[in-house]
């Protein structure tokens, strides 16, 4: 007898000690504070799980950074993600949504107010919140929403995530991006050390429990790489390591192919694993570490990466065995779905600065003879810019660095966990000083901020590297492609 009551009070002990970790906030959970899950019935580990959803809000900012029938796949995205969140329970009054909203309604689609997202995929565009559109998709109102500061925002519905201490907040981003930008349709892009200084102002005003973030773009993971903080119960993952491309999907010319009558690609390769992942498990026993594994070797192309990314992650991984339902919801109809035992097969991918090139190709195959050569002055001029580019930068690391080394040092990359760069406003003002006198980055650019980064971490004067900025551009812009307009790009 003596002995059931010593194992009753332990049992006691541990079930009071645990309840009190569980309420004492994100850092005392019992997987970081030693207890063992075991010790719990069922019961108790359901009413524990919804509890602790009752006790606050889920959030969601979905954002789309580009415009345009060849980035179709961006706004697919976000679309897609929004039909998720809402299958899973999150209201629309909790969902912010930023995209520039010209892909439905574009003489292009060949199917007018639908969006799909996969080859055989539903209309994902339906009910979709039209929170920031067109000229309202930019940082500065992205940045607002995010710190819940409606005095801050210009345009658009106004809505803002007005979260409170124990609601959680989940963040999708899809575009292009490049070493330390992330694109945006209206310019300056998003840089990620104004992202991160953001994310820790939300933080010191204590208004959530916990965030996760997941980031589709070109060398995605050089927003968080050594400069998210560990401390800010903020978990990351992105598409693509600090020093790669991400990559397209059900893209004209791959397997699985899109419809034929599509002649842009449907979606991005880590965004649909993450989605598809989602919509095929049962969220209440999937772990966020469990998704971000199928998500990982999804976007390997089954580790393989011969056309696919490294995804990455950062910040506070103490919160990757939660479920992932507390951050996406949960839709009743995968209550008996298993939590990660569903096979994938594998997908082709494109590399995302390609994939603009695929959709004029496609353009140009299905246009008429009338206007074939239009499109085809449209590919000329891409691939004209992009090699003026090119060489350009290469010819600024050999004035700057000299003949041996110059190259090399322009593009070279730190070592993982060191930041892109030392001190960021440099790194803005050589950019738009670049902008100045060679003309707009653009959307293939991006890819060039590395050069900027590496000059500024090498201490050149400013006033040299305008004059090699003047010097190799010759006063003369380096030309634009089709269509391009805007302010300085950061």
């Amino acid at each position: 007898m003596a002995s059931r009551v010593i194992c009753f009070n332990i049992l006691v002990l541990v079930t009071v000690a645990y309840g009190a970790a569980a309420r004492g906030g994100s850092g005392q959970r019992y997987w970081r504070s030693g207890w063992d899950p075991l010790i719990r019935s069922p019961v108790d580990i359901a009413a524990e799980e919804e509890e602790e959803i009752t006790n606050g809000t889920r959030w969601a900012v979905l954002v789309a950074g580009s415009n345009g029938y060849g980035n179709y796949r961006h706004q697919a995205d976000v679309c897609h993600a929004y039909q998720v969140l809402k299958k899973g329970g999150l209201k629309d009054e909790n969902i912010v949504v930023f995209m520039y909203d010209d892909i439905a309604t574009s003489d292009l689609n060949p199917k007018p107010g639908v969006i799909i997202n996969s080859p055989k995929g539903e209309d994902v565009y339906a009910g979709v919140p039209k929170d920031y559109t067109g000229k309202d998709v930019t940082v500065e109102n992205l940045f607002a929403v995010l710190l819940g500061n409606k005095s801050l925002v210009k345009g658009g519905s106004g809505k803002v995530v007005d979260s409170k201490p124990d609601d959680r907040i989940f963040f999708f981003y899809s575009d292009h991006g490049g070493p330390g930008v992330l694109g945006m349709p209206n310019t300056p892009h998003l840089v990620a050390n104004d992202l991160v200084e953001v994310l820790k102002k939300k933080h010191a005003m204590g208004t959530y429990k916990e965030m996760v973030i997941y980031l589709e773009a070109c060398e995605s993971g050089s927003i968080f790489e050594g400069i998210l903080p560990e401390d800010l119960n903020i978990y990351a993952t992105t598409a693509s390591g600090a020093q790669e491309n991400s990559y397209g999907t059900y893209c004209p010319g791959t397997e699985p192919a899109p419809p034929p009558e599509y002649i842009t690609c449907l979606g991005d390769l880590y965004s649909v694993a993450w989605m598809e992942d989602s919509e095929t498990h049962n969220l209440k026993k999937e772990t966020l570490e469990q998704q971000f594994n199928k998500v990982k070797k999804r976007t390997s192309n089954s580790n393989t990466y011969n056309t696919g990314s490294h995804v990455m992650e950062y910040g506070t991984k103490d919160i990757k065995p939660e479920k992932v339902y507390l951050y996406l919801g949960f839709d009743p109809e995968t209550v008996n779905l298993p939590a990660n035992q569903i096979h994938f097969d594998k997908m082709d991918g494109v590399n995302q600065r390609d994939a603009d090139l695929i959709f004029l190709w496609q353009r140009y195959k299905q246009s008429s003879e009338s206007k074939r050569a239009e499109v085809l002055k449209e590919i000329t001029e891409t691939l004209t810019h992009r090699g003026h580019l090119d060489s350009i930068i290469d010819m600024i690391g050999v004035l700057l660095f000299g003949p041996q080394n110059g190259r090399s040092i322009i593009h070279s990359a730190r070592r993982r966990g060191l930041p892109l760069v030392d001190d960021w406003e440099c790194f803005k003002s050589t950019a738009r000083l670049f902008e100045k006198h060679c003309g707009l980055l653009t959307q293939y650019g991006m890819k060039h901020m590395r050069a900027f980064a590496n000059i500024c971490n090498s201490l050149v004067e400013k006033t040299t590297v305008e004059e090699v900025f003047i010097a190799t551009c010759g006063g003369k812009n380096i030309g634009l492609p089709y269509g391009t307009v805007g302010a300085y790009s950061v």
